[in-house]
């Protein structure tokens, strides 16, 4: 165990454009007692280049040696999904800098040097401005290592083909890197239930690949994160998908509504937030919009969750109260159907917006802000579960508590 500690301790990142950073202290860190939790789910959220934030926050967990039973995904919360669940426990933090670091980086040209990157993204704010959003244009025009390249030649409005060609960009390098940094009979060996959600092109509904339900492929996780129209529709089982933040961005209600109920512990890691100040100019006009149509009102589907288990926990309670030789009533049977003693707590991670930061932050794939994003997420879910009572088991009439450590500390 100490070895495998000591291996994670030289997993991280930091500002400096270097390896090592924050996870130096790794092994050091002193792991919190959980209570008995049937179900330990971490939910990903999609957001393109911010999801080096999950990356962090992941990072933070097994630190702390929280092993989630159950992951889902959507679009690069997909990715990361199948980055964790794909490989071993003491391999995932590794395998996750080995996958950012790479689509991280120019799809043909070559990354600045180090210390190049981070004199100008450590620099003014005028000049890290500059800086990212040339590393935003940058991904435009040649795409991402081992993620996606532009189409040559590029698709005419009009003209028909096939839908997996429609598209402006190719995602063919992404099946190669999952292929290489993941091992999908792990995926599908139910160690860790693994949920990612697309949208079915031509029916309009959500559909979840499960792991529990079907044989994973490369081709699931990429349909989840197929944003249209920059990423094509992907063919599975003869059906067309795209990327699910299209409907819904957030696998909460996935796995908080899924039967048979469980005690769970939930980590919701979001990636846009829904606060954020009011733009003054068209630029952040653009990226306010992103915020609130991809934060897929999480706080407001959390609230919905706790009412309802609020109510079925009432009921449970009331019940009981009921005599036994009542119970064979209808209303009694129904209501039991109903009813449920399980309980959930959840732990909102939700990323916030630098200063530096316009609408382009989800394609700005700069490895010194990819960085930063990582930090920023271990950041978070250290202080997380630092706060006393915070992984308890809830007692409250609910059976339902969220916490959030930027609203708490409000």
């Amino acid at each position: 165990m100490a070895q495998r500690n000591l291996k994670r301790a030289r997993v991280g990142v930091s500002g400096d454009g270097e390896g090592a950073g924050p996870a130096v202290a790794a092994g050091l860190r002193r792991h919190p007692r959980l209570p008995n939790y049937e179900t330990v789910a971490l939910m990903l959220q999609g957001g393109g280049a911010l999801g080096a934030y999950q990356a962090g926050v992941f990072q933070g967990l097994d630190e702390a040696g929280i092993e989630p039973n159950w992951i889902a995904g959507i679009s690069i919360g997909a990715l990361n999904t199948a980055i964790i669940a794909g490989n071993p426990p003491e391999q995932r933090v590794e395998r996750l800098l080995q996958f950012w670091e790479t689509i991280c980086q120019p799809a043909f040209g070559l990354p600045l040097p180090a210390p190049i990157e981070h004199v100008l993204f450590n620099s003014s704010e005028a000049v890290r401005k500059a800086f990212t959003a040339a590393q935003a244009m940058s991904a435009i025009v040649e795409g991402q290592r081992g993620f996606f390249v532009p189409r040559f030649p590029p698709p005419l409005p009009t003209v028909s083909g096939p839908p997996q060609l429609a598209s402006y960009y190719d995602t063919t390098p992404l099946k190669t890197t999952l292929e290489s940094l993941c091992d999908f009979d792990r995926i599908n060996s139910g160690e860790i239930r693994v949920s990612v959600g697309a949208v079915n092109c031509g029916t309009g509904n959500f559909a979840y690949f499960d792991n529990t339900r079907a044989t994973l492929r490369p081709e699931h996780f990429i349909a989840s994160g197929a944003l249209p129209p920059g990423f094509a529709a992907v063919e599975i089982d003869g059906q067309f998908y795209w990327d699910g933040g299209l409907m819904s961005n957030t696998p909460l209600y996935e796995v908080l509504q899924s039967t048979p109920r469980r005690d769970t512990l939930a980590f919701q890691v979001d990636l846009w937030s829904a606060i954020g100040p009011v733009p003054d100019n068209i630029t952040d006009v653009q990226g306010r919009m992103k915020d609130i149509q991809y934060s897929s009102r999480t706080r407001l589907v959390t609230d919905m969750l706790q009412r309802s288990q609020r109510f079925r926990h009432v009921l449970r309670e009331v019940l009981d109260r009921v005599p036994v030789e009542q119970r064979d009533d209808p209303w009694c049977e129904l209501a039991e159907d109903l009813s449920c003693s399980k309980r959930y707590n959840v732990v909102h991670l939700i990323y916030r917006h630098k200063e530096y930061e316009g609408h382009y932050k989800d394609f700005q794939f700069g490895l010194s802000t990819m960085r930063e994003h990582w930090r920023s997420g271990l950041e978070d879910i250290r202080h997380s579960l630092e706060q006393p009572g915070w992984l308890d088991l809830p007692d409250n009439d609910a059976g339902f508590v969220t916490h959030d450590i930027h609203r708490d500390s409000r």
